[in-house]
């Protein structure tokens, strides 16, 4: 099995796939990123769905690289015989979902095999297979896919497998497309175009980042914002936090969450990342489907929602998937879904705050639902809830929790103040000193010198670092910088920042994780906003250096395995990185 960071994420804005260093595309949901898999070998073996082309003898050397500024990838094998090259990438279309590869001759004359499983429903379905017009049909129930080939194909043990061999200056193109079952089947399209066409559409894109952002930082700080460009479905603009689901953030445990989901956390972090780039109809796009979100019930907005903006992510196992590494259950769903989390409501506010700050067009009925959720707030600030990191343990009063409350009023207050809205600021002002009162002094351990994760708690929580990234303590106030030191020193292991110390955190879950990668870019930012360039240089440096070789992240980091660990890509780690080298860079000019 290959390592997480092995993979590459090739994608259309509207799904995506994850391709290995071995020519293998193992994980693929059609149509949208949390519908059903086609390729699950991801989450278990070969036959479970994946489709491979690779020299037929041994690979000496792999090298790969995206095509500057674009998410087109290319995989070169070298082998005794010679090189080959392979190129994968998604077309960007409204209107069909097409996986296209090529291969090209490279040097001398190699010898390829082509090995496709499809399996639908997580790797759980073999569908029927024949040849229909010249292309290779595949159906299980309402989804269908038809390979289009130059080359000769054949059944063998469930799959379609071809045997061909290319020599320098040749190439050949192979085009897998999904439709519904009972539509008409597609007209193939033309390999070679489709992917000049992907690649000079992902260039269109990419030259509004490249005009905005300069620096030692620049091409990994593109390389995300592709990613989370990547990472957005299209027609609804929501971005998911990752496109896959069970990747475990502890090998072999059991840690393992369906990440196919947009989370309202991530919104003042998404909108600022897309803002600094340049990117300003992603922001609005993604600050549009925040709004139809929640809309609703203040009581029921919930903490993440689907793609579409669906509400019901009803959390279920797929037993028949033994799970990457042998990490189980493999889930469907998320059951935090269903969490109850002040954070949240402090997000939009802010998120909401900055796009009008930004000059994004406002929503003509945005500030109504904004004070339909501030009435709630203000009735249940006060309530214990499970916090950000999900906990399924039970509730208490978080920190960061109380904090995002006060963020929520000193957005109200200044969205007033600033923008001409109406609403009883007073009451507002009151509520915000209230919260800021209780949060200083039942957080702060006097004995340690230290904010807590929670009242009473012993326990340290990096989720504290977002204190003075929300403006609620400067990051140069004498109790934040006790409390950032405290977490270096307590929370940092191997030079990574761990989200709190799970051992004794009581979150309903055994112990056990690999360092949170968001938390230590918010640390950088905290050292950047004290003044320690230096220092905030060098862990940033040491960041990036856990990049795989394409720039991408998961969301955690084993550094006993030396291996990423986590759903992945992870946009919460790419938003950490473009916010945190983007405001290193600014700090240093």
């Amino acid at each position: 099995m290959q390592r997480i960071e092995d993979y590459a994420l090739i994608g259309d804005t509207h799904t995506a796939a994850l391709v290995g260093r071995d020519g293998s595309i193992d994980w693929l949901c059609l149509p949208r990123f949390d519908s059903p898999a086609c390729f699950a070998a991801l989450l278990g073996d070969a036959d479970h769905g994946r489709w491979q082309i690779a020299p037929a003898g041994e690979v000496q050397r792999v090298e790969r690289r995206y095509q500057d500024g674009t998410l087109v990838l290319e995989t070169d094998f070298h082998t005794a015989d010679g090189a080959v090259r392979v190129i994968d990438c998604m077309p960007v279309r409204s209107h069909r979902v097409d996986l296209v590869r090529v291969v090209r001759g490279l040097e001398g004359r190699v010898p390829l095999r082509m090995d496709l499983r499809l399996r639908f429903d997580y790797g759980r379905i073999v569908p029927w297979v024949r040849r229909v017009d010249g292309q290779t049909l595949a159906i299980a129930g309402p989804d269908a896919v038809a390979l289009a080939a130059d080359v000769d194909l054949r059944g063998e043990d469930l799959s379609t497998v071809a045997d061909f061999t290319l020599a320098a200056g040749e190439q050949t193109g192979m085009v897998l497309t999904w439709f519904h079952s009972y539509d008409p089947t597609p007209l193939p399209v033309d390999p070679m175009p489709a992917v000049e066409d992907t690649a000079a559409w992902w260039r269109s894109w990419s030259e509004r980042c490249l005009s905005r952002i300069q620096g030692p930082w620049r091409d990994v700080v593109l390389r995300s914002v592709i990613t989370l460009k990547a990472m957005t479905y299209a027609p609804t603009g929501g971005i998911v936090a990752a496109v896959t689901t069970s990747l475990p953030e502890r090998l072999g445990g059991v840690r393992n969450w369906d990440y196919r989901y947009c989370w309202v956390r991530d919104a003042t972090l998404t909108l600022g990342a897309m803002l600094a780039t340049g990117y300003t109809e992603e922001a609005g796009a993604w600050r549009d489907w925040l709004l139809r979100a929640v809309a609703g019930e203040p009581a029921e907005m919930q903490i993440m929602y689907g793609a579409r903006g669906e509400r019901r992510l009803t959390e279920f196992e797929l037993d028949w998937l033994p799970g990457y590494a042998g990490s189980k259950p493999v889930r469907v769903g998320n059951a935090a879904s269903e969490q109850f989390q002040l954070d949240v409501y402090g997000e939009l506010m802010d998120a909401m705050y900055a796009a009008r700050a930004a000059g994004l067009a406002p929503d003509p009925h945005s500030w109504d639902i904004q004070r339909a959720l501030l009435a709630f707030l203000e009735a249940n600030w006060s309530h214990p809830d499970e916090g950000i990191w999900e906990v399924r343990g039970p509730r208490r009063h978080f920190t960061h929790s109380k904090v995002m409350a006060w963020v929520a009023f000193d957005r109200a207050v200044k969205s007033v103040q600033e923008f001409g809205l109406d609403g009883p600021v007073e009451r507002w002002k009151r509520r915000r000193e209230e919260i800021r009162r209780e949060v200083l002094e039942r957080s702060w351990d006097p004995v340690r010198g230290t904010f807590t994760q929670s009242y009473g708690s012993q326990a340290l929580d990096a989720a504290l670092l977002l204190m003075p990234m929300v403006g609620f303590l400067p990051a140069t106030d004498e109790r934040m910088s006790s409390t950032v030191a405290a977490i270096e020193r307590e929370l940092m292991r191997d030079g990574f920042v761990q989200r709190y110390p799970s051992e004794i955190a009581d979150d309903g879950l055994p112990p056990g994780e690999g360092a949170f990668l968001p938390c230590t870019f918010w640390l950088v930012d905290n050292l950047v906003l004290q003044g320690r360039t230096d220092d905030a240089t060098s862990l940033l440096e040491r960041l990036l250096a856990l990049g795989n070789d394409v720039g991408l992240f998961a969301e955690e980091y084993d550094a006993e395995a030396g291996r990423q660990v986590g759903n992945f890509p992870q946009a919460f780690t790419h938003m950490g990185l473009v916010n945190a080298a983007l405001h290193l860079e600014a700090a240093m000019r």
